[in-house]
């Protein structure tokens, strides 16, 4: 099928996350710190033009290259006997399959300004929306759109979206996800299908979301991403996936004993 060249799976990009987090625990040592240095390396992602990021052939190589810079102007750690630059070399080429010569000090730019991002996209949302559907229409739309991703059927979502169907992604700067939001029906199925294209340890699950039934989405029994629904009359009018891991530590927490 031939999808948005732009778009990637969520199974990639928690498996790109989880491979910034590794190189920068491996370099810095503390787990705190390596989640500092992982936000940094998005920062600098999202405060690229969009002619510069579309110039990047290999996001990922990117982003390990920049998060290497980042370690590099840390501290020596007392406790490992070496300093990051120490570690820099050698954890590129284990990476990325590069010389460990080769490794640049990728520092990138300063301000993103994407922290703003999700507010206004949060706003123009909440303009956009029309009046919604009945609960029971709302509750037999989430369900097809859910049953639709999971069979990767184009046509059929499709055919659930409004012509003039919109999609915000929130990354929250955390992963890398869509920076605009998406219109019609074409490109917000195309860009789903390939955000929750079937992989191993990925379900996805309709449930409620905030009052109303939504997709929630799992990998590895872990909630990965949250799809909120509006309707407007017979078909979904809007789409708001929150993939933000901020966002989703709630729906992660460990349900508390009862008495």
């Amino acid at each position: 099928m031939d999808y948005a060249g732009d778009a990637v799976s969520i199974a990639e990009l928690l498996d790109e996350r989880r491979q910034l987090l590794d190189v920068a625990c491996r370099m810095v040592g503390s787990g705190a710190e390596a989640e500092g240095v992982v936000d940094e390396t998005y920062r600098r992602w999202y405060a690229l033009s969009d002619t510069a990021r579309a110039d990047i052939v290999a996001p990922r190589s990117w982003l390990v290259t920049t998060a290497t810079g980042i370690c590099l102007a840390r501290p020596v750690l007392p406790d490992r006997g070496e300093d990051p630059a120490e570690r820099a070399p050698v954890t590129h080429s284990e990476v990325l399959g590069t010389a460990p010569a080769a490794v640049p000090r990728a520092m990138g730019p300063a301000e993103p300004g994407y922290g703003a991002l999700a507010s206004r996209a949060r706003r123009w949302l909440r303009a956009r929306r029309s009046r919604p559907g009945t609960l029971v229409r709302h509750d037999a739309l989430a369900r097809a759109v859910r049953a639709a991703c999971a069979a990767e059927d184009l046509g059929r979502l499709m055919s659930l979206l409004s012509p003039d169907a919109t999609a915000v992604f929130d990354g929250g700067g955390k992963i890398r996800a869509m920076m605009r939001p998406v219109h019609g029906s074409e490109q917000v199925a195309r860009h789903l299908l390939v955000l929750l294209a079937r992989r191993p340890r990925t379900t996805l699950r309709a449930q409620s979301v905030n009052g109303r039934t939504g997709v929630v989405v799992r990998h590895d029994h872990q909630v990965v991403a949250i799809i909120s629904l509006g309707v407007t009359g017979d078909r979904v009018g809007h789409v708001w996936v929150v993939l933000n891991p901020d966002k989703l530590r709630l729906w992660n927490r460990p349900p508390t004993s009862g008495w």
